[in-house]
């Protein structure tokens, strides 16, 4: 007596190389992947089949069954419309709940630049200005050489990175958060 699955492992040995060429082959006038639509065989016999048996002509019917899973790709495919309201369904750009999470974000930036040590704060608040100033006024304005600026800047952008990381949630493992 053999074990629990190996009659699957029978029929799927035997399948195989069948179910693989004829997915191939059918996959792309139907317009599908031949990894879908052999998984779709696949369960075909799966849901068909009481027991773990080769079907009596194996050709025949993995034929058959990828020739059905092709016509209902077809089908499908013809009755699918793109959703074209408003966007794609993902977007989200002028939600009410963007605008939310952007004000929140904008916030926790300007508290974040509020505690970094030294001239950081000043120089990064002078160049998130609505206005725009150029590199001369930003030098001119916290009296400091242009040329300083942007050496300046980069370690307070690394010192404000560090920062953020620290203050972001790691998450535990599965995916939960703490």
């Amino acid at each position: 007596m053999g074990a629990p699955g190996d009659g699957w492992r029978a029929v799927v040995l035997a399948l195989h190389a069948l179910v693989r060429a004829e997915a191939a082959a059918e996959a792309h006038a139907a317009g599908v992947e031949a990894a879908d639509l052999e998984q779709s065989v696949w369960l075909r016999l799966l849901e068909r089949r009481p027991a773990p048996e080769v079907p009596a002509d194996p050709a025949r019917w993995v034929r058959a069954a990828v020739r059905a899973e092709v016509r209902g790709a077809r089908r499908r495919s013809r009755r699918e419309r793109a959703y074209t309201v408003g966007g794609p369904p993902g977007d989200w750009a002028g939600s009410p709940e963007r605008i939310a999470v952007g004000a929140d974000e904008r916030r926790a930036l300007r508290t974040a630049v509020g505690r970094l040590p030294g001239r950081c704060p000043r120089l990064l608040e002078a160049m998130l200005a609505p206005h725009d100033p150029t590199y001369r006024e930003i030098a001119g304005e916290l009296g400091m050489s242009q040329g300083s600026l942007g050496p300046m800047r980069s370690r307070c952008l690394g010192c404000l990175r560090r920062m953020l990381a620290a203050e972001v949630v790691a998450p535990e493992p599965r995916g939960m958060e703490r």
